[in-house]
């Protein structure tokens, strides 16, 4: 994704994640254009993220047919966004997410919202210039926003060293926001503070599929109940 820093070594003694079943999936935004939805649902993709907007002023012009494609293959899919707490309040980002793609609903088919909060890419400072408690405060005002526009709570992207970095280890967000975790190599290593498992690993940025290279933390039926929600059976 936008801004993502080169991934941390993991060392040999981490186990490997995943042990069990996988779902494989990708994430694209206006970077990968037009994609060949057909070939990734035929190399193995059974779900898709789709960059929607960042900020309060950018909404991808490539989001609706990425978004679309995806769905008419037969993949589940959702909207991320990129997280940009130097610019604007982040209700204000949240509703400008949800409006512009990055709603909800328990289809089955609809992902949870994701909000990507990462390295800078625009500036020196990786926290942009927040202070670990306002940061914590900012992913909060935004997660909270998004649940209460559609029920949800949102997925939060990110990678270890910046969320222990810039929320200061802050533990209390495992509780509601499935974690996204991206971390180049053949293990998923240690998780950012407060969680035990992730929901999906980005585990490179090429591969055999458009854009980055995503597993899910589970089989087909995990993956499904994930779409519709906690309160799936």
């Amino acid at each position: 994704m936008v801004g993502l820093a080169t991934p941390c070594a993991t060392s040999a003694a981490t186990p490997r994640v995943p042990t069990g079943p996988t779902v494989r999936g990708m994430d694209v935004s206006g970077h990968q254009g037009a994609v060949d939805w057909a070939t990734a649902w035929h190399r193995g993709a059974r779900f898709s993220y789709v960059k929607a907007t960042e900020g309060t002023g950018f909404r991808s012009p490539t989001f609706r047919a990425q978004y679309d494609g995806a769905a008419r293959v037969g993949m589940l899919r959702g909207a991320y966004h990129f997280g940009r707490p130097d610019v604007s309040g982040a209700a204000e980002q949240a509703r400008y997410f949800v409006a512009h793609g990055g709603d909800w609903s328990p289809d089955g088919r609809t992902l949870p919202g994701v909000l990507d909060i990462e390295y800078n890419p625009y500036g020196p400072d990786d926290c942009y210039g927040l202070n670990p408690a306002a940061m914590s405060g900012w992913i909060a005002e935004f997660s909270d926003t998004y649940h209460a526009l559609t029920g949800r709570f949102p997925a939060i992207y990110t990678t270890r060293n910046w969320w222990n970095t810039c929320t200061g280890s802050n533990p209390d967000f495992a509780g509601n926001n499935p974690l996204w975790v991206a971390r180049y190599g053949p293990r998923v290593g240690a998780l950012p503070a407060g969680w035990h498992t992730h929901a999906i690993w980005q585990h490179d940025n090429r591969g055999p599929l458009p854009g980055d290279q995503n597993l899910f933390n589970g089989d087909m039926a995990a993956l499904e109940r994930f779409a519709m929600g906690p309160t799936a059976p």
